[in-house]
């Protein structure tokens, strides 16, 4: 009896057909809101899953069961992969149906994508620098207010948690803002639209350049069919989507192209969205002039830096006026939620103790990285493989240990390395990208408030504790196609 109920799981049609039916699940609720409403002006369920008169726990128990089965059947897709997918038209046509379903679900979890637009309908429509104008300050300021009646983006900013601070990201980013908001003709639906089918556009992009740098269904799947990134990257509509992108493509250029020019554009790119990204310069640049002696691998270092610098600079003079323009990166940096300074905050009655925790750290992560980098120069044997695996244990630890506002979507970051880690690292990427998304039910249950971080953050660590412990669940063998990795 056991044998015939797994096989009927594994068989192909109910796999692919479950997890097409949970995805739906996953978003009847906002189908039925959006039925209902016609449209997402007065939407401000965040944190509400089940958009009617369910209370937080019922409509948490559904959020779970609906995620635990499309985790479930994910895995199982993940596994039969070669007997679902007979040609990678077939995987990337199954999981453009998959995104295209999460295109519909409303961010429930999130509002940065009002905020994301407010401050592109800020800058396309009303001509504001957003480094230096709040959407709050361009509206409360002479009679400016009269646009959100006629302007739904801007009124959708304005109304945001995030609407009295000038832009948090790199510059990059702010003209795909621009661009998205400008289109949209001051409608909050359409641009919602259009910035949601321009994530599972990108997303699909990433599925391509993970198959075009790994020659392999294995990772493509691992990332592209992810609830994880289908709720984060396209229903919540998050810009870390567009890193992964850059990075997956300056890496393409790189090993593929052997282009170090264009790779270093890319990455400029990424780190003029986000800024972590810098953290790979070395990395590449080192790797790629890995025949020359240390001292000529040095000047390499210094003149592709500084190009780098350049491009990066570049960007943001489309913006600046002064060094404030820097001020929304530190504002990030100064907010407490989701991590264990959160614990550190609410249990220990120490005065400065976080910002000494955090202090050390840093300057720890400093040093051993400073040292990591000098000992590459001077490497002789130098394997992509063997480096870009210290660059992704760089980004883990800038990740869980240095940022005082880590978000469940962060996790993104360390996806576009992982083809290259171990077998365990790649299990523990998976599954705790996974994790955050039922840690999330704190907040469905609860509501929004920063002491929710705390039992998130216990939910996390308990979790990346049950995911160091278990079994690798892949293959022996599953590294990318790579020459000279």
């Amino acid at each position: 009896m056991k044998e015939k109920v797994i096989g009927f799981i594994n068989s192909k049609k109910v796999i692919m057909v479950v997890f097409i039916l949970a995805s739906i699940l996953f978003a009847i609720p906002s189908i039925q809101y959006l039925l209902e409403n016609k449209t997402i002006v007065n939407f401000s369920e965040y944190f509400k899953f089940c958009l009617d008169d369910s209370n937080p726990v019922e409509q948490t128990i559904i959020y779970l069961i609906i995620l635990t089965v499309l985790t479930i059947f994910y895995f199982f897709i993940v596994k039969n992969r070669d007997n679902l997918f007979k040609s990678n038209k077939q995987m990337y046509m199954y999981i453009a149906i998959v995104s295209l379903i999460f295109v519909i679900v409303v961010p429930f979890l999130s509002s940065d994508v009002f905020y994301y637009l407010g401050v592109g309908r800020l800058d396309s429509a009303y001509g504001q620098n957003p480094y230096y104008v709040t959407i709050k300050d361009f509206v409360e300021s002479g009679y400016n207010s009269q646009y959100l009646e006629q302007d739904t983006v801007l009124a959708k900013g304005y109304e945001n948690d995030w609407g009295n601070t000038t832009v948090v990201y790199g510059p990059i980013w702010t003209l795909i803002c621009k661009l998205v908001a400008g289109i949209s003709f001051g409608d909050i639906d359409i641009a919602l639209l259009l910035f949601k089918l321009l994530n599972m556009v990108i997303h699909l992009v990433n599925c391509y350049l993970i198959y075009k740098l790994t020659g392999k269904k294995l990772f493509v799947l691992l990332y592209g069919l992810n609830p994880y990134m289908f709720i984060e990257g396209i229903a919540n509509v998050h810009n870390d989507i567009y890193v992964v992108t850059c990075i997956l493509a300056s890496l393409y250029f790189l090993l593929k192209k052997k282009n170090i020019l264009v790779s270093i554009v890319f990455l400029a790119l990424a780190t003029a969205i986000k800024y972590f990204a810098i953290l790979l310069l070395p990395f590449m640049i080192i790797y790629y002039f890995r025949d020359k002696k240390p001292w000529e691998r040095l000047k390499k270092c210094f003149l592709y830096g500084m190009l780098f610098i350049f491009i990066v600079a570049i960007t943001y003079l489309l913006y600046i006026q002064d060094i404030q323009v820097l001020s929304g990166i530190m504002t990030q940096q100064q907010k407490f939620t989701k991590n264990f300074y959160i614990i550190l905050m609410e249990y220990f009655d120490i005065p400065n103790l976080v910002s000494n925790v955090n202090m050390i750290l840093l300057i720890s992560f400093i040093i051993i990285y400073f040292f990591t980098c000098l000992t590459l120069l001077y490497k002789k044997q130098i394997k992509f493989r063997e480096e870009i695996r210290k660059a992704e244990y760089f980004l883990i630890a800038f990740l869980f240990l240095l940022i005082t506002n880590f978000q469940p979507w962060y996790i993104m970051w360390i996806f576009p390395l992982m083809m290259w880690q171990k077998k365990r690292v790649i299990q523990f990427v998976v599954q705790i990208a996974l994790i955050s998304q039922f840690a999330n039910s704190v907040f469905l249950t609860n509501g929004e408030g920063w002491r929710n971080g705390t039992p998130f953050t216990f939910f996390m660590l308990l979790g990346i504790c049950v995911c160091l412990n278990l079994r690798n669940m892949f293959p022996k063998s599953i590294k990318p196609k790579i020459v000279n990795s």
